[in-house]
């Protein structure tokens, strides 16, 4: 019954039923998908354990609890705290 009021309301109409028919639709954001993919979530207890030890530092930084940067005014300690780390590696 579907298709044939399909024909009598829509007779120019193609409708595409074949495999893959609208594969450059669901390619179209595929890379963004590919990408979005791995970013879902923290998997582990480990890599929680990082992300919230480095927002800890970064956080520290901030406030002046280290001794890295501290003369500098506050909105440019942490950028001055990560070139003097970056160039001690």
């Amino acid at each position: 019954m579907y298709p044939a009021v399909l024909e009598e309301r829509l007779p120019a109409a193609w409708h595409r039923t074949d495999r893959d028919a609208n594969n450059r639709i669901e390619c179209d954001h595929g890379r963004l998908k590919a990408r979005l993919r791995p970013m879902r979530g923290l998997k582990h207890a480990r890599t929680a354990r990082v992300v919230i030890a480095g927002h800890a530092l970064v956080q520290n930084l901030r406030r002046g609890h280290y001794e890295l940067a501290v003369e500098e005014p506050t909105n440019r300690r942490l950028a001055v705290a990560f070139e003097a780390l970056i160039l001690a590696i």
